[in-house]
């Protein structure tokens, strides 16, 4: 049996950033994703949102591919929130995300950083924290502006 550890820190917003995740639907997304997630084998370290995104700290397991991770999780929860008539509008999530690698040593940073979102976010909108993201790890050419 292979051993693995590979860490992906996931980001993506709802569909035109819209303010979707109202502090009702919060506890009640979140809990779904988490117990989908057990269901189909994906282990979610942290996970936290806001109204317009959500992060998530995932360890993939050896047949897991961060695509099919990022697709399984979007496309059940939209399913789900939308089933349930949990919004007034309809519920999907961006097309684009990003995936990133974390290093073990970095892991109790991220978790504190991404438990922390609501804080965050006082000082700082989504679209700047993406445009810093995608800066910082060299997503060259790529605006936020463009892409959520």
């Amino acid at each position: 049996m292979p051993y693995t550890k590979v860490l992906i820190h996931f980001i993506w917003a709802t569909k035109n950033r819209e303010h979707l995740i109202s502090q009702e639907l919060k506890p009640l997304l979140l809990q779904h994703i988490k117990e989908n997630s057990i269901k189909k084998e994906i282990f979610i370290d942290t996970i936290n949102c806001v109204s317009d995104h959500i992060h998530l700290l995932v360890s993939l397991g050896t047949e897991q591919t961060i695509a099919k991770t990022a697709m399984l999780i979007k496309g059940e929860s939209s399913f789900w929130v939308n089933k349930q008539k949990l919004v007034k509008s309809k519920f999907e999530w961006q097309d684009e995300y990003i995936a990133l690698s974390v290093s073990y040593s970095a892991v109790d940073k991220l978790r504190a950083y991404i438990s922390n979102q609501e804080t965050h976010h006082k000082k700082k909108t989504f679209a700047e924290e993406y445009e810093e993201f995608l800066n910082a790890h060299h997503f060259d050419g790529i605006s936020a502006k463009a892409n959520i």
